[in-house]
C-alpha cells in the first residue's frame, strides 16, 4: 500500500499554523492587541457634542481674574479651570491643559506651545472669548456646523492605519523571528536532508501568513464597524486584495530580513530598523503629508504608506480599482524585489 503523500509546502504550512496556535502570546499580539489599541484610541478621540479645549486661568490676584474666567467659561468651545500660577504651569507641562491664560492689568498673557496645533487653536478661541467679554461686537455673523459623519472622524482614519500596521508587524516579526530562532537552535540545517526546496520552505511562511491574514483583517474591520461604526464603502473583494498584497509585500520583507542573521538580537535590530520609520512616517496615526515635501517621494514609496492609503481609499471613500492601482503597484514591486532577493541570500546555517 502506497504511503500517503502530501506536498512539502502543505506540510510546512501546517507546521507554521500549529506553531502559531500553540503560542498564546502570538495570538494576543496578532488578534487581541490591535483591537485593544483601536478601542483605546476610539475612546480617547471619540466624537462628543462639541470638542472643547482645556484652558487654565491663573487666579493669583488682580481684578481681571473673575472677568476673564467668566468670559472664557461662557464660550462652549473651552473647558476652563481656575488655579494658581504654579498649578497652571504644571498642568500645561503635563498636558492636562493646552493653554494658560494669565489676566493682568495690561492685558491677558497667553501661555502655550506654538508647535501644538490644538494649543494654537485654543489661543484663538480664548482670545475671541476675551474680546467678546470686553464688549466687542462682531460685524459679520458666523454659524458653526460640526461634522461627525462616518468616514470623517479620527477613529475612521486610524482603523485602516492600524490594520496596515498590524499586517506589517505580524508579517515581519512572525516570519523573521521564527526563521532566525530556528537557525539559532540549529534546526534549519536538519531540514536540508528533507525532500523540500529552499523556495518551498520560505513560501510556507508566506502561505501561513496569508491564512492568518483572513482572521486579522476580518476581526479588526468587524470590530471597527460594529463598535465605532467605521464604514467599509468599497468592495470586500478589493479590500481583501489590498490586504493580500500587503501581506505578500511584508512577508517578502520579513523573509529578506531573516535571510542571514544568526541571533535574535541581530534580527530584532534589523526589524526595528525597517519598521520604525514606517510606524512614524507612513500615516498610521496622522497623515504622512505632515512631513516635508522633500522627503515625500521616499515616504510615498514605503510599503506601509501604500497599504494605508489603499485601505483608506477603499474603506472610507469607496474608491475603485483604478484609484488604488498606484498603491497596489508599489506593493507588487516590493514583493517582486524582496522575495527573490531573500531566496538568493537565504542560508540554512
Amino acid at each position: 500500500m502506497a504511503e500517503d503523500y502530501r506536498h512539502p509546502l502543505i506540510e510546512l504550512t501546517l507546521v507554521r499554523l500549529r506553531e502559531y496556535v500553540r503560542e498564546p502570546e502570538a495570538v494576543f499580539w496578532t488578534l487581541v492587541f490591535p483591537i485593544l489599541l483601536a478601542a483605546g484610541l476610539g475612546l480617547a478621540f471619540r466624537s462628543g457634542p462639541t470638542d472643547t479645549f482645556r484652558v487654565a486661568v491663573v487666579t493669583d490676584g488682580g481684578g481681571g481674574d473673575s472677568l476673564a474666567h467668566a468670559a472664557l467659561a461662557a464660550d462652549s468651545g473651552l473647558t476652563v479651570t481656575a488655579t494658581d500660577s504654579t498649578a497652571a504651569a504644571a498642568a500645561l507641562r503635563q498636558g492636562r491643559v493646552v493653554l494658560v491664560v494669565d489676566p493682568g492689568p495690561e492685558g491677558a498673557e497667553m501661555v502655550y506651545d506654538p508647535d501644538r496645533p490644538e494649543s494654537a487653536v485654543a489661543r484663538l478661541v480664548a482670545d475671541n472669548a476675551l474680546q467678546r467679554g470686553a464688549g466687542r461686537s462682531d460685524l459679520v455673523a458666523t454659524h458653526d456646523r460640526h461634522i461627525s459623519e462616518r468616514g470623517w472622524r479620527y477613529i475612521d482614519f486610524v482603523i485602516p492605519g492600524l490594520l496596515g500596521m498590524t499586517i506589517m508587524g505580524t508579517s515581519i516579526w512572525g516570519i523573521g523571528f521564527t526563521i532566525v530562532d530556528a537557525r539559532r537552535r540549529k534546526l534549519l540545517k536538519r531540514l536540508i536532508a528533507t525532500p523540500m526546496s529552499r523556495a518551498q520552505y520560505l513560501a510556507s511562511f508566506v502561505t501561513w501568513r496569508l491564512l492568518l491574514l483572513v482572521f486579522e483583517v476580518a476581526v479588526l474591520v468587524a470590530f471597527g464597524a460594529y463598535v465605532f461604526g467605521v464604514p467599509v464603502r468599497g468592495s470586500l473583494l478589493q479590500l481583501g486584495t489590498v490586504a493580500l498584497l500587503t501581506g505578500f509585500a511584508f512577508g517578502g520583507l520579513g523573509l529578506l530580513i531573516a535571510a542571514r542573521p544568526r541571533t535574535i538580537e541581530g534580527a530584532s535590530g534589523l526589524m526595528n530598523l525597517v519598521m520604525l520609520p514606517m510606524w512614524v512616517a507612513s500615516g498610521v496615526f496622522f497623515s504622512a503629508t505632515n512631513f516635508p515635501d522633500a522627503i515625500q517621494p521616499v515616504i510615498q514609496a514605503l510599503p506601509l504608506t501604500a497599504a494605508n492609503d489603499a485601505l483608506r481609499l477603499t474603506m472610507l471613500e469607496g474608491a475603485g480599482w483604478v484609484t488604488v492601482a498606484p498603491e497596489l503597484g508599489i506593493l507588487v514591486v516590493w514583493l517582486v524585489v524582496t522575495f527573490p532577493l531573500a531566496l538568493k541570500l537565504f542560508r540554512w546555517r
